[in-house]
């Protein structure tokens, strides 16, 4: 059942000032911290579902308030090389929370309701790695790394878990959803499901609700104890709901109104930090789990100045905003045009807490030096391979962000048409790249001009990377399973 409507109205309060309060609250009960030379980091992230390139103030956005993101940005380092494994959210997740590709461990697309796989036990993921350590660990918001008991956050790393177990549009309610396609949708806490159906009134106060929850949890650390807060938004993923406080309170709509509560959410956290005293003493990362989904038009973002957007491998749908903040470590209020990619944070953070990398074989590696500047510093990947749909290679593109080489594929386009309005979204068209396309991406970045013809030596270098990863990973496009492919995890439903 959902909550009562005098319930939500409690835990809102008066919106408008819910975050304001919740950034004071306990302040007189936060403990201090010691001294010690090198204590272990905190660990924040932050990850927007579905936020594109150009959403963010000091990424480019128009019409949407990030005074709390801008302001991380200037006191850490901004990327605008990122990206993510896949431009899909449960794929996504997966390459950021265990360093690996997702086709590695079998985990492809977006997991649904009648998913029946999801991580297998044997992986490893950050939470695993950090709790290892001593770290205590939350999730709070969207996982979608399968959402039968055997594959919770409780299961695999995480303390604390509440939240949606998959996105917040695989919802009877949802505009688009076709009449008897989903069940209704669970919260979850820990495991066990105390909500079994997600109301409209619900999802309006799920940010605020999350980060209550996250806030609660460093008010709850004790003096010196790493902590590791991984704070998965469901939004600006559509359905998009925002609560009453920032309803029409953006020059974008409903669109930039979820943004903007988003923004207020990372600036409540970030001031509970502040309090307990972490500040000097946690990394914070804050990214999007893949480009705009376009086909919502006005009810999605904006990928800028880059070519189409999620569900391709074009720039739109992997390259995302990305700030670090850790001061003393990440430059502050510098800007990055390092290409790196999710699956390196989990092997990166590793080496910076003195933790073992996991005993399965990843595909992340350590690339601080790269992303803090350091001089000289190179990236240690040749090469990094952009995988979609089920197993499919579709691009491949070279570790210093010089060259990208586009691999005959179908992809969906808009074709230039405008997206969907009222939350429902328009129709895709289906193209396809026969031949493959090379792009000098500093001088390209909007991928229009193919240069394949002018740079043969590129091409059959990155045809050989390519040719190389298919041994190991696979693609199916070439009928090609891989040796180093691992099965996900699997639960047998009985059927009825």
């Amino acid at each position: 059942m959902g909550l009562p409507a005098h319930s939500i109205a409690r835990r809102l309060g008066s919106s408008s000032r819910f975050y304001a309060a919740l950034s004071i609250v306990l302040a007189a009960a936060a403990p201090s911290f010691g001294t010690d030379e090198s204590p272990p980091p905190g660990v924040v992230i932050f990850i927007a579902d579905d936020l594109g390139y150009a959403d963010i103030g000091v990424y480019g956005a128009r019409g949407i308030r990030t005074p709390n993101l801008d302001r991380l940005a200037r006191e850490g380092r901004r990327f605008t090389n990122f990206h993510v494994a896949q431009a899909v959210c449960s794929a996504s997740r997966t390459a950021l929370l265990t360093g690996c590709y997702p086709n590695r461990l079998g985990i492809h697309g977006a997991l649904g309701p009648q998913s029946t796989h999801g991580i297998h036990e044997a992986e490893t993921t950050l939470a695993e790695l950090l709790r290892g350590r001593g770290y205590s660990t939350a999730a709070f918001g969207k996982w979608h790394l399968g959402h039968l008991p055997a594959f919770l956050p409780c299961r695999h790393g995480f303390d604390e878990y509440f939240g949606l177990p998959y996105s917040n549009d695989m919802w009877p309610h949802h505009p688009a959803a076709k009449p008897g396609t989903y069940p209704p949708l669970p919260l979850i806490d820990g495991d066990k499901v105390v909500d079994d159906e997600v109301t409209p009134e619900e999802q309006k106060e799920l940010t605020a609700r999350y980060t209550e929850r996250a806030v609660r949890f460093l008010e709850q650390q004790k003096e010196k104890a790493p902590f590791f807060l991984y704070v998965a938004y469901a939004m600006p993923h559509v359905p998009l709901f925002a609560s009453p406080g920032f309803e029409g309170k953006s020059e974008r709509g409903l669109y930039g109104d979820v943004i903007e509560e988003i923004d207020a959410s990372v600036g409540t956290v970030l001031a509970a930090l502040e309090r307990i005293g972490a500040t000097d003493r946690t990394l914070v990362m804050f990214l999007s789990d893949n480009g705009p989904w376009l086909s919502y038009g006005e009810h999605a973002g904006s990928a800028g100045p880059f070519r189409e957007g999620k569900g391709t491998v074009w720039e739109g749908g992997t390259r995302v905003p990305c700030i670090l903040r850790w001061p003393g470590m990440v430059p502050a209020d510098t800007t990055s045009e390092a290409r790196w990619m999710s699956i390196d944070v989990l092997p990166t953070i590793a080496k910076r807490v003195g933790a073992p990398l996991p005993a399965l074989p990843i595909d992340g590696l350590d690339v601080w030096e790269w992303i803090t500047g350091a001089p000289g510093a190179q990236n240690p990947h040749a090469a990094y391979f952009h995988y979609y749909a089920e197993n499919e290679l579709q691009a491949v593109s070279t570790g210093d962000g010089q060259w990208k080489l586009v691999l005959p594929h179908e992809y969906r386009t808009l074709g230039g048409k405008p997206g969907g309005t009222g939350g429902k979204p328009v129709a895709y068209e289906q193209r396809k790249v026969t031949a493959a396309e090379l792009y000098e991406l500093p001088r390209d970045p909007a991928e229009e001009h193919d240069v394949a013809c002018e740079h043969p030596d590129v091409v059959r270098k990155l045809e050989s990377l390519a040719e190389a990863e298919r041994e190991v990973l696979g693609d199916a496009l070439h009928e090609c399973a891989g040796r180093g492919a691992r099965e996900p995890g699997r639960v047998e439903i009985p059927r009825k």
